[in-house]
């Protein structure tokens, strides 16, 4: 699976420290109908020195995982949401 960055977000979290997030695409590939192979995409949320959350094969579509991404990125998505986001986009 390779993996690239598309984007970092910093806010400041309710204890007043700032918090720097960092967004990935995955790119892997997932088998279709037993014999047929096509690239898939997911996301990775990394908290820079903190946690990271890693959700592979999300969908086939690079337009559906842009719009993902973007909009992790516009709400400042951090690690620990991002799963509840994204099973809400689902």
């Amino acid at each position: 699976m390779r993996e690239m960055m598309v984007g970092a977000r910093t806010a400041s979290g309710e204890d007043g420290r700032q918090h720097r997030f960092e967004y990935f695409v995955l790119i892997g590939e997932m088998e279709v109908a037993g014999h047929l192979a096509c690239e898939s995409y997911g996301v990775k949320v990394r908290e820079a020195g903190g946690e990271t959350a890693v959700l592979p094969d999300l969908t086939v579509s690079p337009d559906r995982i842009d719009g993902l991404l973007a909009l992790l990125k516009r709400n400042t998505v951090g690690p620990a949401g991002v799963r509840d986001v994204v099973d809400d986009w689902l």
